[in-house]
């Protein structure tokens, strides 16, 4: 009796240990249907991300991004074209207010006989240029081939710089006799203009062609040069 209880009792243990196991072995989340471990959630969760990221922009935002860059663009088109404007808006303005030296190259000059004051001519210069030119001091003569320049009459000096605007002219007159009687026969003359400080001439020559029969002395002179006609002959 009791080798059989003892057999009873050792065939309950090793029933009961038996099942023990198998339930340790079976886990919830090997069950079919289990919910999956925290894990695998966060993985599924990460997923889309990944791949959103390396799937190419939307064309929205291409073309978002394009559009600032034709803006940037367009800014600085607009920007040189700006620059461009303001160049050409200075050049004018220069061109219009900016005064200069008159010389051969922005005027026409002209010599003429003259019925009174006998004996004289006049040299007329007219601003060519687009803007306005200083006529200084007077006229530098040359006749022929002469190696100084005609005297100055130094009392016709004006009170103020003629200044000439586009079209405007300047005169000087040539008393040809001075002091004496003409008796020097001329054919050319040759005009310079001189520069601010007075020290000789700048910029081009203007030669002329004496009216015929003009005749010169050692005392010719000239004027300074006038904004008036009648002020210039009365020298």
């Amino acid at each position: 009796m009791r080798n059989l209880r003892f057999r009873s009792a050792a065939t309950t243990a090793t029933t009961a240990l038996v099942a023990a196991l198998a339930l340790t072995a079976c886990q919830p989340s090997d069950a079919v249907g289990s919910t999956p471990k925290p894990e695998s959630t966060v993985a599924a969760t990460d997923e889309p991300d990944s791949r959103a990221s390396d799937e190419p922009q939307a064309p929205a935002d291409r073309s978002a991004d394009n559009g600032e860059d034709s803006g940037a663009g367009d800014s600085a088109g607009k920007t040189g074209g700006d620059k461009s404007a303001g160049n050409d808006s200075a050049g004018k303005g220069n061109g219009t207010n900016k005064t200069t030296t008159c010389t051969g190259d922005n005027t026409k000059v002209t010599v003429t006989e003259v019925a009174r004051p006998i004996n004289h001519l006049l040299v007329t210069a007219t601003n060519t240029g687009s803007g306005n030119c200083h006529a200084f001091y007077a006229p530098l003569l040359g006749f022929d081939d002469a190696q100084a320049v005609t005297q100055i009459n130094e009392d016709s000096r004006p009170q103020a710089v003629v200044t000439l605007s586009p079209g405007q002219s300047a005169y000087a007159s040539i008393a040809l006799g001075g002091d004496g009687s003409p008796d020097i026969a001329a054919y050319k003359l040759s005009v310079h203009f001189a520069g601010r400080d007075n020290q000789g001439s700048v910029g081009s020559a203007a030669d002329l062609t004496l009216p015929k029969g003009t005749m010169i002395a050692d005392s010719t002179s000239v004027s300074y040069w006038q904004t008036e006609m009648a002020d210039a002959l009365i020298w």
